[in-house]
Parts: structure tokens; sequence; C-alpha cells
């Protein structure tokens, strides 16, 4: 298989959050600073994805950086931009907004994937529809996502729902529940504390 690149993706404005998704801590380091480590150990090499404007940012600035390229089309602007970086690659790609994704998952995600197919991901638990910001997206998946983003479409989760893609099952549907709101990292970190995790 090619190599394993991965990418973390913290340039979201969280604006239902109110504050920056990536400095919150869940335990006893920014958020940022936990996924990444966790992205880092399941790959070949890792970066995090960042607006123009967050370059010099304190937080993201003691990580290798990808700048996105296309601002203002939300998360795949981080893919496309890391697919620029090394097109030849295999991407995983993890949103930073997930407190309670383990390795375990990530290596579920890896062990199940399909170098065939254009990425590789879970299915939700919830909806059935595929997880697109935890999710293996190979070399060839390059020219589709840009096909896709030029017909003026943006959502990553649409392009994997038209696209030949391997789905997997989730086998524990909390690493993927993300937190964009206050409440949302309340019970993250209730469930975090109840697993002693956190």
């Amino acid at each position: 298989m090619t190599r394993l690149l991965g990418l973390l993706l913290a340039g979201g404005r969280s604006n239902r959050m109110r504050t920056d998704k990536a400095a919150l801590s869940y335990g006893a380091r920014p958020q940022l600073a936990e996924a990444f480590d966790l992205l880092a150990r399941h790959v070949d090499e890792a970066w995090i994805s960042v607006r123009a404007d967050q370059v010099g940012e304190r937080l993201r600035a003691a990580y290798p950086q990808i700048v996105d390229c296309t601002p203002g089309i939300g998360p795949i602007a981080g893919i496309i931009a890391a697919q620029a970086r090394h097109p030849d690659a295999a991407w995983l790609i993890v949103a930073c907004d997930l407190p309670q994704l383990d390795g375990a998952t990530l290596e579920d995600l890896k062990s199940g994937r399909d170098a065939r197919r254009l990425a590789t991901a879970f299915a939700s638990a919830v909806d059935g529809l595929p997880e697109p910001l935890c999710a293996i997206y190979e070399p060839a998946s390059r020219e589709a996502i840009l096909a896709h983003v030029a017909a003026g479409r943006d959502c990553p989760r649409k392009f994997l729902m038209t696209h030949d893609v391997l789905l997997l099952v989730l086998a524990r549907p909390a690493a993927l529940a993300n937190a964009n709101t206050p409440q949302d990292v309340q019970a993250a970190r209730a469930a975090l504390a109840s697993r002693g995790a956190a």
C-alpha cells in the first residue's frame, strides 16, 4: 500500500462552541495536543490543518502545518491542501473535535482499509451514512474531490456517499461523537471520566 500520512483538522472557526475547540481540555492537555499525538502514532507523518490567519497562533504554531488553500469551504479545504502537498500518499483525516477517539478505532480503520477504493470510512452508528472526518482518503480520490468542489459541492460526507468507498462498522460509536457545543463538551468529559480516561 501507499504510505499513510495524517492530517488533524484544526482550522475551524468553532462558531457553535464560541471558543476554540482545539484549545479545550478533556484531560491534562489541550485537545489539539492529545488528538495530534494520537494521530501521529498511527501514521508515517502528521500535520495539522490551519487557516492562513492561524499559522502564528500560539497553540497551533507548535505543530507542523498545512495551510488551507481554498478558504470558506469547510473541512474539505484541509483535505485538498493535504493532497496537494503529498498527492501520492494516502491521508488519514481526523477532526480535532473528537475527544473520545481512541487508538483502537484508528487501528480498526487502518486494518479495514481497502486501498482499491477511493476512501475507507466508518458508517455512522446513528444514520448509517459515512463519517468523513475520521477516514482514509486514497491518492486516487484527489481528482474526484477536486471535481466535487469544482461542481459547487463542499460536503465531504456527500462526496463519500456518491463515490466508491468502503464503509466499516464502528465498534464503539462514542469514539466519533464530536463536541461542537458546550453541552457536548460536558457530556464528553463525563463519559471520559466514567471510563477513567480523563
